[in-house]
Parts: C-alpha cells; sequence; structure tokens
C-alpha cells in the first residue's frame, strides 16, 4: 500500500505529459497552419516555375 502511495504522490511524470502536450498543441498548430497556406503556396510555386520555364 505505502508503494501505491509513493507512487500516487510522485510528480514526475506530470511534468513530462505537460510537456507533451503542449508539443502535440504546437504540432496540430503548425499542421493547421501549413493546410491553410497549402493553396497558396503551391500556386506561388507553379508561378515561378511558369516563369523560369525555357522556350522551346
Amino acid at each position: 500500500m505505502q508503494r501505491v502511495r509513493a507512487f500516487l504522490a510522485d510528480i514526475r511524470g506530470a511534468t513530462a505529459i505537460e510537456y507533451g502536450l503542449i508539443a502535440s498543441l504546437i504540432a496540430v498548430s503548425l499542421i493547421v497552419g501549413f493546410g491553410a497556406m497549402s493553396g497558396s503556396l503551391a500556386d506561388l510555386f507553379v508561378g515561378v516555375g511558369n516563369y523560369l520555364t525555357l522556350p522551346n
């Protein structure tokens, strides 16, 4: 019983979980941001590709 109480009182894992949650929130926000920009970014690359195309 004493080991269970010691395990429940240990807070070292809580910090790791908090850091994991923060990292996952950052990852989700980056994915959403890049997803929103992907259309305009693709258009930009197509425009640059068309500009750089050499005439035949």
